[in-house]
């Protein structure tokens, strides 16, 4: 279990200090901004979402802690190539299965900030996309 652990903290480390989908998105859809006052997290959800409703790009802005980054990494990861039912039904408790450690009740609020942003995002038309 101790390796186990470990192994998932590791990973959380490495998508917090090389984040694959952090930094700005030409020509995104649809896009939101929520922050998390308990722990100063503040994250920015851009897609790119087909017509046919396949997330074809996902990246987000902003600063935080360690799992509010990473979650929102692991996340943007998880969504892009899927269509937008899919990543409607992410649930908290996926989130909490990607990071794989037990996370605290204010842990839990930075983890799934991500996800709040992402079901906003999903409703909300980016500025200037014209879609």
């Amino acid at each position: 279990m101790a390796a186990s652990y470990a192994m998932y903290q590791e990973q959380i480390l490495e998508h917090y200090k090389k984040p694959r989908h952090r930094g700005p998105l030409e020509g995104a859809t649809h896009e939101a901004r929520e922050s998390n006052p308990l722990c100063g997290d503040d994250l920015t959800l851009r897609l790119r979402v087909e017509g046919s409703g396949r997330i074809e790009e996902a990246r987000f802005e902003g600063q935080g802690c360690a799992i509010s980054l990473a979650s929102a990494d692991m996340l943007a990861e998880r969504i892009v190539g899927k269509g937008v039912g899919e990543a409607e039904v992410v649930s908290p408790r996926d989130v909490q299965a990607m990071l794989g450690i037990p996370l605290s009740a204010v842990r839990e609020k930075c983890a799934v900030l991500a996800l709040d942003v992402l079901r906003q995002a999903l409703r909300r038309k980016a500025p200037g996309s014209g879609t």
